[in-house]
């Protein structure tokens, strides 16, 4: 069996070699003269080809047969010369908006990169497929890269099947469709292997999409190329705001126009001793494109940068777009530049200026950035709070971090830190960098692996409360499944602090994480079947039950407890049943079903008063992104704030985003107004605090007030200013990636999302009007932008969409505690906001001559108050009303 099968490979072998080709052949003693096209263009996605920034190369090619094994016809070296270059215009343009007007194609390549261009080069083919490169080590890499392009278009079989094969786009699956007289390649561009890669960000919601095509089609005739056309294109687009999209288009064209007598075949036994035999000065290059360094002549140092940008990034101008933009551009400047740069404008920042220049070096990511950050702060000197504070969160934020990051922080988090706040930022950030990096498939990674048994072990090895909270705040960071059960045990501790993170993190796992234990635990919770509960954490425990999929059983003895729990919760519960169904989340279909029955379900159960509510809504939909937002309140029976919840979302195609969520929290303040405390809450310490996450990220709380004497202080000295949670600049879309065309061109794409954001919140009580009032204001500047460049040395080309706005979201609660039921009013409001486009496109020599056009569409989004409930609406009329 086995001598019949090699009998069958040597028969096939031998049809392919003397039989039917596998590929093109060329004659011996035959020139075959082409015209060659390449031209790229580049635009905003929907833009055609008149308006497209660009530029088109032509020339002529001979193409001759040097070398042929004498045992195989489809063994071939062949020689390619490329003669009279031409550059031009991609499209037809008046003289003004020609930047190649008065110039040459010697003038524009220089007479090194045209000689270089135009001397012959050869490529070794086996079957169809190349196998071999040769060039000259000496010319530029932009002129090989041109050289394999063309290369790439002799190589194709001519039967139907799937491939792998390399040219000058990396090494890619190919697919080709053979009919009479024409064969399609079908280019699996997502399959390419290059010696380039780039970075996206984790998030898909604030990621880029991008969609790319590659055919190209031969005509043959005899056996052999009469022409070919290839196509290709990518499109890249901004998952939030598809308007937001960059396109890159190159096109190929070889025809042929005749065949003349040629040089005759070179002897020898093989293609290595042929290729010496024709230039010694050639050498095998590989047919995959090669990294092009990129050179910026007459551009600015970072130093110089920096001085120009300085003043947009003072933190008076944070709530302008100018502060994102000059952010993002920063960023760029910082990748490009050694450490030493980098401390050089650290150390000569002014003290106003400099969180935000520790935001754009951190958010850089390059080695060199973080060298630099390590350097320059002194984890030590607890005066150094803010800066050190603002490079965690950058951390935390950051869109593609790595191994010697969170090694950085774990260093970090081994040694001295003077201040306790930091200690905690440090390792809550930490459990940030092992979510994102187990995303990138890096669980495994020996830091990540130390980091994660330093948390998971680190909630029952230390008997302090701050730090059992730091490390469970680092756990619910990190999104680990192993992390679920230790959140089940916290969930009935007895400290609320424990169960309230315990309970809100696990809400965040998905509901196949929830196992029956889970469920039991979590029930029992809510039901207190072992112990009594303070009302914020029984409300957590219902939103866990609520969000993981309950069954009919959990759902109707959530039911069955409203009538009988405190009075503010059963409001609360109630409320937020009716938003699920008004809402139709995931739960609404059981809830129904539940509700059938009339003893769950009835007038009693459903009439109970009290101010506490939960409710959901849309704050924009569109094609692109769906946001929505939710408001929980629940007050104590006394009619003091308990706990107030706040969050948004943001939701593109199956992606979800928990964009922003505020939550402040107060306790034991009854015996400010001789209240009695609700059940199981009558011995809690005075305290108010706030905890924000954002984008995903938990950042480290914020204590207003803790025991009653700093609350009688606080009071005493209250201005009714907010205290701030998180201010600064954050890199939300970070997409880089080099494009390696088939033309040998190449296109770098650069999509950046940078957000100036204010969070703060405050919380004022007045015992001689018994009212008091709880504020979030949330103020941020966003700035996008969209660069694709097709930069050749001798020229560029490229197009860059940008959108930006300015907006602000504030979150009021008044309670009116002068009797009961007491009146509370909450009030969410957006303030009318611009939002811009801009659309640039741009074309440069190398000489510094110069072509741009810009457009630009603005436009008014009208402010808002965002609904709520109907009994919320009644309820401000009453408070303004007895206000005035």
């Amino acid at each position: 069996m086995f001598t019949l099968l090699v009998l069958l490979i040597c028969a096939a072998s031998s049809v392919s070699a003397q039989g039917v080709a596998a590929g093109p052949r060329l004659n011996n003693n035959q020139l075959y003269k082409f015209s060659y096209t390449t031209e790229v263009l580049v635009n905003r996605a929907r833009g055609s080809k008149e308006g497209s920034a660009g530029y088109g190369i032509s020339s002529d090619v001979d193409i001759s047969l040097v070398w042929r094994d004498p045992g195989n016809d489809d063994d071939q070296l062949i020689q390619l010369a490329i003669s009279n270059v031409r550059i031009e215009p991609a499209s037809r343009r008046s003289q003004k908006k020609n930047v190649l007007h008065g110039s040459t194609t010697e003038s524009v390549l220089g007479e090194t990169k045209l000689a270089a261009l135009t001397k012959p080069f050869l490529v070794h083919l086996r079957n169809g497929k190349t196998k071999a490169f040769y060039s000259y080590r000496a010319e530029p890499a932009t002129i090989r890269n041109l050289k394999r392009g063309l290369a790439s278009l002799m190589q194709l079989q001519f039967n139907t099947g799937k491939v792998i094969e390399n040219d000058v786009s990396g090494r890619c699956t190919v697919e080709y469709k053979a009919v009479k007289g024409q064969v399609t390649r079908t280019k699996i561009l997502e399959t390419c292997k290059t010696p380039e890669t780039g970075f996206t960000t984790h998030s898909q919601v604030l990621g880029v999409r991008k969609k790319s095509s590659s055919v190209t089609t031969f005509t043959l005739e005899d056996g052999f190329i009469r022409s070919v056309s290839a196509e290709e294109t990518h499109s890249l687009a901004v998952n939030a705001r598809r308007c937001a999209a960059a396109k890159v288009i190159s096109r190929q064209s070889l025809t042929l126009v005749g065949v003349e007598a040629g040089p005759l075949e070179v002897p020898g036994k093989d293609v290595a001793g042929v290729v010496q035999s024709v230039d010694p000065k050639l050498a095998a290059l590989g047919i995959i494109g090669e990294k092009v360094k990129s050179r910026c002549k007459g551009c600015p140092s970072l130093f110089e940068h920096w001085q120009a940008l300085q003043k947009q990034l003072e933190p008076a101008s944070l709530s302008k777009a100018t502060a994102p933009r000059s952010f993002l551009d920063l960023i760029q400047s910082i990748r490009k530049a050694s450490k030493d740069e980098i401390l050089k404008v650290l150390k000569s920042a002014r003290k106003t200026s400099l969180p935000q220049v520790v935001d754009a070096v951190t958010s850089s990511q390059t080695v060199a950035s973080l060298d630099a950050m390590l350097e320059f702060l002194n984890f030590t000197d607890a005066k150094g709070l803010v800066l050190q504070e603002r490079f965690l969160y950058a951390c935390g934020f950051a869109s593609h971090p790595n191994e010697k990051m969170l090694k950085a922080l774990l260093d970090i988090s081994k040694g001295k830190i003077g201040s306790t706040d930091i200690k905690e930022s440090v390792v809550i950030i930490m459990g940030a960098l092992v979510h994102k990096l187990c995303q990138k498939g890096g669980c495994s990674l020996p830091t990540v692996e130390q980091v994660k048994k330093l948390i998971l072990e680190g909630p029952d090895s230390t008997q302090a409360e701050s730090e059992v909270q730091m490390y469970l705040l680092a756990l619910k960071n990190s999104m680990l499944p192993e992390a679920v059960p230790i959140f089940t045990k916290y969930a009935e501790s007895e400290v609320g602090a424990y169960s309230t993170i315990a309970l809100t993190a696990l809400q965040r796992y998905d509901a196949s994480l929830m196992t029956e234990e889970v469920k039991q635990t979590v029930n029992r919770v809510y039901h207190q079947n072992r112990r009594i509960y303070e009302k914020n954490v029984r409300a957590a425990a219902a939103d866990v039950i609520l969000s993981s999929n309950p069954s009919y059983t959990e759902v109707k003895n959530l039911l069955l407890s409203i009538g009988n729990l405190p009075h503010e919760m059963n409001k609360y519960m109630l409320s937020k049943i009716q938003d699920i169904l008004r809402f139709q989340l995931p739960a609404s279909k059981v809830i129904k079903q539940a509700m059938k029955d009339m003893i769950s379900h009835n007038y009693d159960r459903f009439s109970k008063v009290g101010s506490s509510s939960a409710y959901s809504g849309f704050m924009a939909q569109s094609a692109d992104v769906t946001s929505t937002y939710s408001l929980d309140i629940l007050y104590s029976g006394s009619g003091i704030l308990r706990r107030s919840n706040m969050n948004i979302y943001g939701a593109s195609k199956d992606a979800m985003l928990h964009g922003l969520q505020v939550a402040i929290e107060a306790q034991g303040l009854e015996s400010l107004i001789a209240a009695t405390p609700d059940e199981g809450e009558g011995d809690l310490e005075s305290f108010a605090g706030m905890s924000a996450l954002l984008f995903d990220v938990q950042l480290r709380p914020v204590t207003f007030f803790k025991g009653y004497s700093d609350l009688m202080s606080k009071m005493f000295s209250m201005t009714g200013e907010p205290m701030n949670v998180v201010k600064g600049l954050i890199l939300l879309t970070d997409h880089s990636e080099v494009i390696q065309l088939q033309s040998g061109l190449k296109a770098s794409a650069e999509f950046q999302g940078g957000l100036a954001i204010d969070i703060s919140g405050g919380m004022e009580i007045s015992l001689w009007y018994r009212e008091s009032k709880t504020s979030v204001n949330n103020r941020g500047a966003l700035v996008v932008t969209g660069n694709v460049t097709v930069d050749m040395d001798f020229m560029r080309a490229g197009v860059e969409v940008s959108f930006e706005t300015e907006a602000s979201l504030d979150f009021i609660t008044t309670v009116q505690f002068s009797e009961y039921p007491f009146l509370v009013c909450m009030q969410m409001d957006k303030t009318t906001f611009p939002v811009s486009e801009y659309l640039t496109k741009y074309e440069s020599l190398s000489s510094g001559k110069s072509v741009e056009s810009r457009k630009s569409k603005k436009m008014l989004v009208p402010g808002s108050e965002f609904p709520l409930h109907q009994e919320n609406s009644n309820m401000c009329k009453k408070v303004f009303d007895s206000s005035w």
